[in-house]
Order: C-alpha cells, then structure tokens, then sequence
C-alpha cells in the first residue's frame, strides 16, 4: 500500500530507520527541552525550542506534546519521509 504526503503524492520506500517512536516519545516526555528536535537532527528548531520554554517557564509545551502525539500517529514511511528525508521541522 503507498503512502501518500500532505500534496497528493506518493511517498517513495526509503531504507532509513524511522526515528518515530523514539522522537514521539521524548516530544511528549520532554519537549519542551528540544530533545525530540536534536534526536532528528534539527539542531537549530531544537535550540529554539530550548530557549522558548525557558523564556516562557515552559508555558508552551503544550507544543511538543502535541508534535509529539503527531509524530506517533504517522507511519513509519510517511514519518521518514516527511521528518527525516524532507527535514520538515515544525509540525
């Protein structure tokens, strides 16, 4: 079955190891500290992220948890493509 991205088109089979569980987990556990962000190799959204919740007393980790609950509701394949292989950093 192909999965098919946000625009209508098929997203290829890729042989990369989906970090998705591992990102959605420490999204939810501790996001508001980045960790999910630097796990995919997003190091700037993740310092972002870092100096957002402390700015703001982690008011908004509401944020990542839901990132969090987005990236687990994904499929491996659409969750590679999208976040690993397009480097979609936000949402």
């Amino acid at each position: 079955m192909d999965v098919i991205d946000e625009k209508g088109n098929v997203v290829p089979k890729s042989s990369e190891e989906s970090k998705r569980v591992l990102a959605g987990v420490l999204a939810i556990l501790l996001g508001s500290l980045g960790v999910h962000k630097f796990v995919l190799g997003y190091t700037k959204e993740g310092i972002i992220q870092l100096i957002i919740s402390v700015v703001s007393c982690g008011i908004l980790g509401i944020i990542p948890f839901i990132e969090g609950i987005i990236y687990l509701t994904k499929s491996d394949e659409e969750f590679v493509y999208t976040y690993q292989i397009n480097k979609k950093g936000w949402f």
